[in-house]
């Protein structure tokens, strides 16, 4: 872990034990990290286990989910390694989250302020006077028209734009060195949801935070990463800069999330789909996670599943196109085959 490293997850395996002995491997070997002040998105399909990645960072697994193995390292310790009451500590104040839907987020019972007011009191030992100035100067910050009036006001009382903007001023508060952002505009529409980007970035910015951002938007990605981790079956399967990504994806999977965006480049009457859906996390193949759906599929990615390596500088993939020295014959193999069975 270097000096500009924030945060490195090492690999990382978070499993749910389900009834009739079936584990459910919903993170299953995942390695990357976040450099100081810079954005990482990790993107992929519902189901990719992105959302229990961060959950996972955050020590915020619940029962029948374990985290079984891995590291997970905050300012070079594990955070892994540490109690209830010490990762208390850091939730908030070092590293904070932003969740999907923030109604189901925010307390319906307590206001807007006191939300914030509790975070101030609880990591900054501020006065409960303290606390309520500061709280109206963060709601202002991230532009509530009459924050006066709204740091007494309760959830169900704003809109779901001004309840993420909420959630915003809470994440931000303390002001902590890594933030994670889970779906942040899913439930908002589409002219909201560039404000929301937008001040998210503006706030990143201004207190020099890193950002991890989960999202399955390809257009967020392009318009707000530096760098990508595309997931698919609970494993990164491609990492690379957000340029490098777009212009040169190399995994089957990556190619297919980029061919189902619309281009204002080419006139196409339909879009490219990948065929099928995720497969359960407890019922993954035997090789390759993305075989079953792939659209080059050699023999070898129905045996074992690749390795994440780097096949150029700072751009690694889980495919035996790239990692396999015996490529060309799987390949042809499995097209002879194809030929044969049609």
């Amino acid at each position: 872990m270097t000096n500009d490293t924030v945060l490195e997850v090492k690999n990382l395996k978070t499993y749910f034990f389900l009834d009739d002995n079936k584990v459910a491997k919903a993170v299953d070997g995942v390695d990357f990290s976040v450099r100081r002040g810079e954005t990482v998105a990790l993107v992929g399909e519902s189901g990719s286990g992105k959302s229990i990645t961060s959950l996972s960072i955050m020590q915020l697994i619940n029962r029948p989910g374990r985290i079984v193995d891995g590291a997970v390292h905050f300012n070079g310790k594990n955070l892994l390694d540490m109690s209830d009451k010490q990762m208390a500590s850091i939730r908030g104040n070092d590293i904070a989250m932003i969740f999907q839907e923030p109604m189901t987020a925010l307390n319906p019972v307590f206001t807007i302020g006191n939300q914030i007011i509790e975070v101030l009191r609880k990591h900054k030992k501020m006065t409960k006077k303290q606390a309520r100035k500061r709280a109206i100067e963060l709601l202002k910050m991230v532009g509530f028209p009459r924050a006066e009036e709204t740091v007494d006001e309760y959830p169900h009382q704003l809109s779901g734009g001004m309840r993420q903007r909420a959630m915003i001023a809470i994440a931000i508060s303390c002001e902590p060195k890594l933030l994670i952002a889970d779906e942040p505009t899913t439930a908002l529409d589409v002219t909201i949801q560039s404000q929301i980007l937008d001040l998210m970035m503006e706030m990143k910015e201004k207190f020099n935070m890193s950002l991890v951002l989960i999202t399955h938007d390809l257009g967020v990605v392009a318009e707000y990463a530096d760098r990508v981790m595309v997931m698919y079956g609970g494993q990164i399967v491609e990492t690379s800069d957000k340029r490098t990504l777009f212009k040169h994806p190399k995994h089957p999977y990556t190619n297919g999330l980029l061919e189902s965006l619309p281009s204002v480049d080419k006139e196409e009457e339909r879009l490219g789909m990948i065929k099928g859906i995720v497969p359960p996390a407890h019922n993954f193949p035997k090789g390759c996670r993305f075989s079953s759906r792939c659209p080059k599929v050699m023999k070898k990615c129905f045996e074992s599943n690749p390795e994440l390596e780097e096949i150029e500088f700072e751009h690694s993939v889980r495919c035996y196109l790239y990692t396999d020295t015996d490529k060309e014959a799987n390949h042809d193999s499995s097209q002879t085959k194809e030929r044969s069975k049609s």
